[in-house]
Formats: structure tokens, C-alpha cells, sequence
């Protein structure tokens, strides 16, 4: 699990220690993601599956993609497929992942970089591994997560943030155990730089075998943490997780990570937050509007060919 990393870890900036008044945040609920398979056929773990939604508002879906070692011609991707109303956020941990869309956006995103797409009113796009990675195969590993957009963003210019992981902030816990990659909000101070229209913060965070790591967090955020891998503990009461888990933490300035001492790898977290927007939520499929009949005009509009069209050289 490469993703970024570098060779001095104390030559980074240093998390501050926690204050004396500072709140740990408390384990509200741990879940284990449910296996199943997106697109064409690749793994995945539902990370947000059977957790209410308005825990992990402005969130509303998120995937483990992989971990999996894919042999010559088994890499699968999507299809050409339609998103209204919200943003996709495809973070490669290992591997590599080719983004098109409807609206002249995409690239090719590798270990560490974030292909941010604000589907807005509407797009089409597709997401696929490279012929050269189909016919070699090799290790896809990811994540993707859809962020919810306010009422008067929905309808919004679909955009598209090409996020490599040169670009992302890096940040040293204060006894160099622990690796935290911003991606998007502020940490401490420290911004990423991903562009959204809500305030968020997100994170990839790797704990040393026997290391902790007190992260600071926005208290007005909620807090997730999702395992990636490894094992280890979460909150000022030590509850035990491990990969594939979910995590949703209470109301405070801290969440409280811990590396298991039994394992020789260390642990690896994707963690999130952000300022809930509380409007009502009307989901299917690929649409994530306010109300009912917005998601079955988004179908409409989609049926008709407003959402944009596959360019001539995919169709």
C-alpha cells in the first residue's frame, strides 16, 4: 500500500500535541463493511452500508475497491453511466484507474492520486483500468466516495480536479509513528488541495506497528474512520477494529488512533468529516437530488440525452 510516502517522515511538519482541555471523541458505532461488486465486476466493500445517514452527512456512499491482484485480462471497470446532484471522489491507493467524461474531463490517476468529479446538473463518465493494465494485470486498490452536494449547488457546472499525490499535504504525528496525506479540507492547519463545495476534511492516515496518533479534528465535523487495512484501535476507549470496519465517532477535538503491536503491518485509515448540510435526501441509482420527482426528472432528463452524450471516439 505505497500511496505516498517519504523517506524522512520527521522532516515533516508536526501534528501539535493535543491541548489539556482537548475532547476525545468517542466511539459511537463500529460496522463491518458487506463484500459485493461494482460495475463490471470488481470487488468492493460498502463501507457506509447499514449506517443512518444522517451519521455521516454531507457523505452518502463509499467503497473499498480492492484489495485485489488481478491476472492478465481480469481488470474491470464501468461503463458509460450518468450522476446528477453530488461529487465522486476515486482515491488510488495501488494500481491504476483512466477517468472520461461527457464533458471533456478525465486522466489517469496511480498510486496517491485523487480524480474529483462534481457531477453538478449532470454528466456521463466512465471509469476503467488502462488496456496496458488489462492485459498485464497487477494490484487495484481504491477508494471511492460520493459526497453529497447542498440544494443550491445540485444543479451546479459539472467540473473535474485532477489531484496528484504530489499535490497532497503531508503531516508527521509528533514522534514521527504516524503519516497523515490531506486530501481535501484542512488538518491542523494544514490544507489539502482538493476544492469542494461544503466544508470537508479528508485523509489517509498510516499508524506504525505499536504506534498512536491524537488527530486533531474540527469539532463543528462529524468524524468516520474507515480501515483500509491492518488492525489496531479507535477512540479513548481502545475499541478494537480492523479492516473492512467503519467507525463513527462522537462529538469532540480529537480522534484517538492506535496501531495493533501484534502485527507487522501497520494501520491504514481513510478518515473523513465534514459540516452536515441536513437537507432531505432523495436517492436512486446514479441521482442524489432533495426530492422524489427531481431524481425521476434527473431520469428523464437522462433518457433525453441532457445529461450530455458519450464523445464519437467511445461510442
Amino acid at each position: 500500500m505505497p500511496a505516498v510516502t517519504v523517506e524522512n517522515i520527521l522532516a515533516l511538519p508536526r501534528l501539535p500535541l493535543p491541548d489539556a482541555t482537548a475532547v476525545a471523541r468517542p466511539v459511537r458505532s463500529v460496522t463491518t463493511a458487506p463484500a459485493g461488486f461494482e460495475g463490471e465486476g470488481f470487488p468492493v466493500r460498502r463501507a457506509f452500508a447499514g449506517i443512518d445517514l444522517t451519521l455521516l452527512d454531507p457523505f452518502i456512499h463509499m467503497d473499498q475497491m480492492g484489495e485485489v491482484e488481478y491476472a492478465p485480462g481480469e481488470p474491470k471497470g464501468t461503463s458509460w453511466h450518468p450522476h446528477r446532484g453530488f461529487e465522486t471522489v476515486t482515491y488510488m491507493i495501488d494500481g491504476i484507474m483512466e477517468h472520461k467524461d461527457s464533458g471533456g474531463g478525465g486522466g489517469i490517476i496511480s498510486g496517491g492520486d485523487t480524480q474529483w468529479m462534481t457531477a453538478g446538473a449532470g454528466i456521463l463518465h466512465i471509469e476503467a483500468p488502462p488496456e496496458h493494465l488489462v492485459q498485464s494485470g497487477g494490484l487495484f486498490h481504491g477508494v471511492q466516495l460520493w459526497v453529497n452536494l447542498p440544494r443550491e449547488n445540485k444543479l451546479a457546472h459539472p467540473r473535474y480536479q485532477d489531484i496528484t499525490g504530489s499535490k497532497v499535504a503531508l503531516l508527521s504525528s509528533n514522534d514521527g509513528g504516524a503519516l497523515v496525506r490531506v486530501i481535501a479540507g484542512e488538518v491542523a492547519g494544514h490544507q489539502g488541495p482538493g476544492s469542494t463545495y461544503t466544508p470537508i476534511a479528508l485523509s489517509h492516515t498510516t499508524v506504525a506497528p505499536g504506534a498512536a496518533l491524537s488527530l486533531p479534528w474540527n469539532p463543528s465535523f462529524n468524524a468516520i474512520v474507515y480501515v483500509l487495512a491492518g488492525s489496531g484501535t479507535v477512540g479513548p476507549e481502545r475499541r478494537p477494529v480492523e479492516k473492512g470496519q467503519t467507525v463513527v465517532l462522537g462529538r469532540g477535538d480529537t480522534i484517538e488512533l492506535a496501531a495493533s503491536e501484534r502485527r507487522t503491518e501497520p494501520l491504514e485509515v481513510f478518515v473523513l468529516g465534514g459540516q452536515p448540510i441536513r437537507e432531505p435526501i432523495a436517492m436512486a441509482g446514479p441521482f442524489v437530488m432533495n426530492t422524489r420527482s427531481e431524481v425521476m426528472q434527473a431520469f428523464e432528463d437522462f433518457q433525453a440525452g441532457r445529461l450530455g452524450s458519450i464523445p464519437p471516439e467511445y461510442a
